[in-house]
């Protein structure tokens, strides 16, 4: 069996990395079984065999693989027999454009809106850690960097017109069926939802259809996961 590092919160049942969900989804589309262990930021002396300090880190067998994009190439790789991540190469850069765009656009403008809430959903021991090394990269404090405004989700919405416009006419990024590209972006969302209950879009909206579409995949996998906040609400 393969095992899964993957970044969990105040308990070991909450797991709300957008790079580890993709891992996950990636895996459950191929039908592979996977041990899920639990990694919190301050025990990267448990991923040191890996060679670097991040999570996602998959172990297969003798292979170890860190970062999202690298481990569903493996996968597709590896278990080619299985249900393919990326049709053909085309889907496959593709997908890789809407990762960068994901990473560079969409990222940094919905951890504006999440960041408080990320940060009360870490174990204590994470919290000092998170709250220094955040603050350092953004140049100011969490408080400061956080936005909730109505103005913030309306202009974090508006950045999601290129995929709104193309799951207007077709039901997952990838085509008729999910694929890489689904997962890349998903990932994004099911961070927002497990952290977070703050309404990002509007029940009509083709993203927030695709994003409950995508949570019934797999026995329900992702709408299984637990959430921070105890409304019930699933609702981007």
């Amino acid at each position: 069996m393969m095992t899964l590092y993957d970044l969990a919160g105040q308990n070991d049942s909450l797991r709300f990395s957008p790079y580890c969900w993709r891992v996950k989804m990636a895996l459950a589309h191929k039908g592979l079984s996977v041990e899920y262990r639990p990694w919190r930021f301050t025990e990267k002396d448990r991923i040191a065999f890996s060679n670097q300090k991040k999570v996602p880190v998959l172990v297969d067998g003798d292979h170890v693989i860190h970062d999202s994009w690298a481990i569903l190439n493996y996968l597709d790789t590896a278990y080619s027999d299985e249900p393919k991540l990326f049709t053909d190469d085309a889907a496959r850069e593709s997908a890789y454009n809407l990762k960068l765009w994901v990473e560079n656009t969409v990222h940094l403008p919905l951890l504006k809106i999440l960041i408080l809430d990320i940060f009360d959903c870490l174990h204590d021991n994470d919290k000092a850690w998170f709250r220094a090394s955040r603050e350092q990269r953004l140049g100011m404090s969490l408080e400061s960097f956080s936005d909730t405004s109505e103005k913030a989700v309306q202009d974090f919405r508006a950045l999601l017109e290129p995929v709104r416009k193309t799951l207007e006419w077709q039901a997952y990024l990838s085509g008729d069926q999910p694929g890489g590209a689904d997962y890349l972006l998903f990932g994004t969302f099911q961070w927002a939802n497990c952290t977070s209950s703050t309404q990002l879009l509007s029940e009509d909206d083709p993203v927030q259809v695709w994003f409950q579409r995508m949570l019934s995949l797999f026995n329900y996998l992702a709408e299984r996961a637990p959430r921070a906040h105890l409304d019930g609400s699933q609702v981007l």
